[in-house]
């Protein structure tokens, strides 16, 4: 494709609406699941003979559990508010990837098989057999949609096509046409504990070569324990972040904190990883495996909080779901937020005098923010209204002597997604995650040349592994992302803490 390693893609200077045309995209499937995952996981183990009848009863199910569904298929007018809105189609062009479309594919089904028009007069009200055609479009377009949910803050009707995206995989689980990026990293948590499947070993190895390297840079002894009993904080975090560059930096950010805090802090080898995938599927049951594995420890350990590291799908389940999936959480200690962000911690500390940090040490820098999608649109921090949006830029302009916005537009609740959520940071995707990425390219584009920016910060690390995969295919650096605790991690004054906790 254009934009590979011998091919830059141009940027525009202004996001353009595409002509709309049809399959463009129809060619990208996802790489389907093998059968010892989809069994792993309780899914069948491939497609199963009365699939349709399977599939049509799995939709009554949940539009019978989830009463938010039926009105999402029922309420659309095709105003067209969003259509415009979803940055695959703004990337691709394609009539699929508009969020009013891709919905149509499964509306079409439930007018047909749920509603008393459909069954009389199918081709009157566009009702569609669930057939073999249809399953196909369903395996392409559900999985180009990264459930960024940018498409609801324009909708007049505040329709969420994430849920119907989450559903259709759900359903296409069940009759055994599932996904193999999505699966296999469930099946990772549900055996190791982590989306990358590192075992506790390596895992124990990296965090006392970080140690080691700390060390070395600091002079101290700013520690990463595992599995220590009664530790102050239970750190959950993305587990890209024991793996690679950017990533590592942000967790030397957050051990920096805890240790010029005086705040004891340990991970956990059987729930190292924050992110939790069910969400992308759909799946109820593995959304609360997943967290259960969370609470445990944090019972195990005898921690007296939990704290959340810069992953964005992984704070909207814990914000939003952990405590109605795993809680009551009141085993822990009342005076601190369950969860907290991490991001909430360290600007809590800084607030109260707990953390010295010296803005020259990114004096190199001249920042952006990324809003990451489901820290924008799906959570805030702590009880302050929009503190997803203050808390990060207030602990920037803290470290960075100069900090820049990109486009109001594609800022707070309307930030373009990153191009690679929702189970899309998947090599076979790359085509759809490099013209996904396109909205979010041209608005940083427009910053780095009218302002300098040379840095973009982001909370997450799906945008940060997107990013530094994607931005050289533009003809920018990699270097150009990180994470916020990466610019905090380089402005810390370690020495005697405050003891503020």
């Amino acid at each position: 494709m254009a934009g590979s390693d011998h091919t830059l893609l141009p940027i525009p200077e202004r996001l353009a609406t595409p002509v709309p045309t049809v399959g463009t995209m129809a060619h990208l499937q996802p790489h389907p699941a093998t059968a010892k995952q989809m069994v792993a996981l309780g899914f069948p183990g491939q497609r199963v003979d009365d699939w349709p009848e399977k599939g049509i009863a799995k939709l009554g199910e949940l539009l019978k559990k989830y009463r938010s569904l039926q009105v999402f298929l029922d309420v659309c007018v095709k105003c067209g508010a969003c259509a415009d809105k979803c940055h695959y189609y703004l990337g691709t062009g394609d009539v699929h990837n508009m969020p009013v479309q891709r919905a149509e594919l499964m509306r079409r089904v439930y007018r047909r098989y749920f509603t008393l028009a459909g069954r009389l007069l199918p081709g009157v009200v566009r009702a569609s057999a669930f057939d073999e055609a249809t399953l196909q479009q369903w395996i392409t377009y559900f999985h180009q949609c990264s459930q960024c949910r940018r498409c609801s803050v324009f909708c007049p009707f505040g329709i969420d096509t994430a849920e119907i995206s989450m559903a259709a995989r759900e359903i296409l689980n069940t009759i055994g046409v599932g996904q193999k990026y999505s699966i296999e990293v469930i099946g990772k948590v549900h055996e190791v504990g982590n989306n990358l499947g590192i075992p506790q070993l390596p895992l124990r190895h990296t965090l006392a070569f970080l140690e080691a390297e700390l060390l070395d840079d600091t002079g101290y002894t700013v520690r990463l324990p595992l599995d220590e009993v009664g530790a102050d904080v239970l750190l959950v975090v993305p587990s890209a972040e024991f793996f690679s560059e950017p990533h590592l930096q942000s967790l030397v950010g957050y051990a920096k904190v805890f240790h010029q805090a005086g705040i004891s802090f340990t991970l956990s080898s059987v729930a190292t990883e924050a992110g939790n995938f069910g969400l992308f599927i759909g799946s109820y049951e593995h959304k609360q495996k997943m967290a259960q594995r969370i609470a445990d420890q944090a019972r195990a350990l005898r921690v007296k909080r939990v704290v959340v590291g810069e992953c964005g799908h992984a704070w909207r389940v814990a914000y939003n779901f952990w405590n109605t999936l795993v809680g009551p959480f009141d085993f822990l200690d009342p005076r601190h937020p369950v969860p907290q962000h991490i991001c909430e911690l360290t600007y809590d500390l800084w607030q109260r005098g707990g953390l010295i940090l010296d803005r020259e040490a990114n004096a190199r820098y001249i920042v952006t923010l990324h809003d990451s999608c489901n820290v924008a649109r799906a959570s805030r921090m702590g009880d302050r209204p929009g503190g997803q949006f203050a808390i990060p830029r207030a602990l920037i302009r803290a470290v960075c002597a100069r900090f820049v916005e990109m486009d109001p537009a594609t800022t707070h609740d309307k930030t373009f997604c990153c191009g690679a959520g929702g189970g899309t940071l998947t090599d076979e995707l790359m085509e759809l995650r490099v013209k996904g990425a396109l909205p979010r390219i041209v608005a940083l584009h427009a910053v780095m040349q009218r302002d300098k920016v040379n840095f973009m910060a982001t909370l997450c690390a799906i945008c940060k592994g997107q990013f530094t995969a994607v931005l050289p295919r533009y003809g920018i650096p990699m270097e150009t992302v990180g994470g916020v605790h990466q610019l905090v991690s380089n402005a810390i004054r370690l020495g005697t803490n405050a003891g503020v906790v």
